[in-house]
């Protein structure tokens, strides 16, 4: 025989929070439950606009969310859903987060999602529970009518939810039912509840249920009820007697539907021009953040504690005096003494010829000359080397990597690339984006940099990996990422390291493991033509050798890592043949140094 334990409680309520929509009043009805409530937000971008115009909505939704999970109870998705007809992608979600109950408002969550009642009750993705009024107080008399199967039976879950001492079973059935016959259905149900002292049992015999429940429901604060067992023939309704309720209850209704399996519907990545045009409009919209919604630095250090996670940056250097000093300052300043957001600070230099180490020792940071490090590798110059060494010498979860040129430093270079990885725990890697004034002699030129960006990376990206068309500044040297991720990236030598990490991550973790951030603006030293000739050649390489991979087939011979470069002096014109090859390391799990260090770190996390 069923016992009261047998009716499993609810512990956990996912409620979808529409920007510039419904949510509040279903989230009012889930907090009356003793239950873990996920928010989960949802941007609906109109039919005939860009998904990428909900990324404005999808920020500020953020916020209301991270404002709402400072209450213990309520744990809200960072990952916001932007979508023109959102419904098919919540329900996948559902089904990954696998609730007890889903909370909607009716019939206004419907329209927001654009979904009828038939296509959300015919096939729910988990048991749905849709509120119709303003629950805001703890209920006191809970009224459940009940005929039978697992629809009552859900019905008298969520009402002993709400109130555990408060429910009144209603059995009503018509004055020619026989007992035995019609209300079969109604027998397991009934044996249940007399093992259930503080339901009040109820029953009356009428040919007008609607109107005896409505009678009842001018006694109670909430209705609860199961919707029709027949199939439903209508779009918008529910059945005749929850149709009647939901028109003209004087309390608030909650009509419930027990959840059955439902076949997953994925994004396939591998479609068209079409779908992956919406697919980058809505990572765009989804994954773009903005460093003012990770200011509030004593939260961050909170969500870093509470996760127990560790934080490094990486400073790679090459001849940088100019700057490095202040750089290290405003870091250790901000992000360690008055808010301990990083747990060390590394300069990994490039051999300088300047004062760069003898700065950054003096400011009190261990420094490191990659050239030096693996002494059994041959060592290579080039910027790549130094942030795939920079792996090696560094103990963090998470890696930040800042240039050291950065004129107008600020911590939001680090705390914002940092945000979204401590928010969302599928998001691998974060670039940095901003905008770029060029210097023209005396005067700025605003947005005149990322020449190579424009000019080279993002045109290949495009033609080649159009699923990163929507990544802004695929080059910018401002980019964090966690240790389990880029430990399994090769990495470029030289210039071509931005570009290689980004396909590599999205190759092993997909788009959604991608996010960026808009850092506002970055002032540094713009190079020459020719430096930027150079840092175009070494991007192409680094796409051809990645499709070399995909396609199984060589197309670069060594005579193509030379670079013919154009000189001129007081004899006219010559060529001069540069090396400008990019060579791959590793990924640094297979490095056995690496292993070992990483080992002994663990024994010692161990031992603590």
């Amino acid at each position: 025989m069923q016992r009261h334990s047998d009716f499993t409680p609810i512990h956990t309520i996912l409620v979808p929070l529409i920007y510039d929509g419904p949510g509040l009043h279903a989230l009012d009805a889930a907090r009356q439950f003793d239950a873990e409530i996920t928010l989960v937000g949802v941007v609906v971008v109109p039919e005939r606009q860009s998904l990428s115009t909900g990324a404005a909505a999808a920020r500020a939704l953020r916020r209301t969310l991270r404002m709402y999970g400072k209450d213990k109870r309520i744990i809200s998705k960072t990952q916001i859903i932007v979508a023109h007809h959102p419904w098919e992608e919540l329900s996948n979600l559902i089904q990954d987060e696998k609730p007890d109950l889903l909370c909607l408002e009716f019939d206004s969550h419907l329209r927001a999602l654009s979904v009828t009642a038939s296509e959300v009750l015919a096939r729910p993705p988990c048991d749905v529970a849709l509120v119709r009024g303003k629950i805001s107080s703890k209920p006191k008399q809970v009224l459940v009518p009940v005929r039978g199967g697992p629809h009552a039976e859900l019905a008298v879950r969520v009402g002993l939810g709400l109130h555990p001492k408060g429910v009144t079973s209603l059995h009503i059935r018509r004055p020619e039912d026989p007992e035995a016959g019609t209300d079969a259905p109604f027998k397991p149900l009934e044996r249940v509840l007399y093992q259930i002292p503080e339901v009040q049992k109820k029953f009356e015999v009428t040919e007008d249920a609607a109107q005896v429940i409505l009678n009842y429901a001018k006694k109670s604060d909430v209705v609860i009820l199961g919707t029709t067992i027949q199939p439903i023939t209508s779009s918008v309704s529910l059945g005749p007697v929850a149709d009647r309720l939901l028109r003209e209850a004087p309390c608030a209704v909650i009509a419930v539907k027990s959840g059955r399996p439902m076949p997953q519907i994925k994004f396939d990545e591998t479609l068209g021009f079409e779908a992956i045009s919406i697919l980058v409009d809505k990572w765009f919209a989804e994954n773009t953040f903005h460093a003012d919604e990770f200011s509030n630095l004593r939260e961050m250090v909170d969500l870093k504690k509470q996760q127990g996670a560790t934080i490094s940056l990486a400073l790679p250097a090459l001849n940088e005096e100019e700057t490095v000093g202040r750089v290290i300052r405003t870091m250790k300043k901000e992000l360690m003494r008055r808010f301990p957001l990083l747990d060390e600070i590394v300069l990994i230099d490039s051999n300088s010829t300047d004062r760069t180490r003898e700065i950054a020792k003096k400011e009190g940071v261990p420094v490191y000359i990659h050239q030096e490090l693996l002494p059994t590798m041959e060592p290579r110059s080039g910027k790549g080397e130094a942030l795939w060494k920079s792996l090696l010498v560094t103990k963090g979860d998470i890696i930040v990597w800042i240039d050291t040129d950065i004129v107008n430093i600020h911590p939001r270079f680090v705390y914002g690339i940092i945000g979204p990885l401590l928010i969302n725990p599928q998001i691998q890697l974060v670039k940095g984006f901003y905008r770029r004034p060029l210097r023209v002699g005396q005067k700025m030129q605003a947005g005149g940099g990322g020449r190579v960006t424009e000019l080279t990376a993002r045109p290949l990206l495009n033609l080649f990996y159009p699923e990163l068309s929507g990544v802004v500044q695929p080059l910018s040297g401002e980019y964090a990422g966690r240790r389990k991720a880029l430990e399994q990236a090769t990495f470029y030598s030289g210039y071509g390291v931005e570009t290689g990490l980004l396909i590599d991550i999205f190759e092993k973790f997909h788009l959604d493991s991608i996010a960026q951030v808009d850092l506002l603006e970055r002032i540094h030293h713009n190079q020459h033509l020719e430096a930027l000739s150079k840092m175009s050649f070494a991007i192409i390489q680094t796409v051809i050798r990645k499709l070399e991979k995909r396609f199984g087939r060589a197309v670069l011979e060594d005579v193509n890592r030379s670079m013919k470069m154009i000189r001129h002096d007081n004899k006219g014109y010559f060529l001069d043949v540069e090396q400008i090859a990019e060579h791959e390391r590793p990924p640094m799990i297979e490095v056995p140094e690496y292993l070992k260090k990483q080992e002994t770190l663990n024994d010692a996390r161990t031992s603590q």
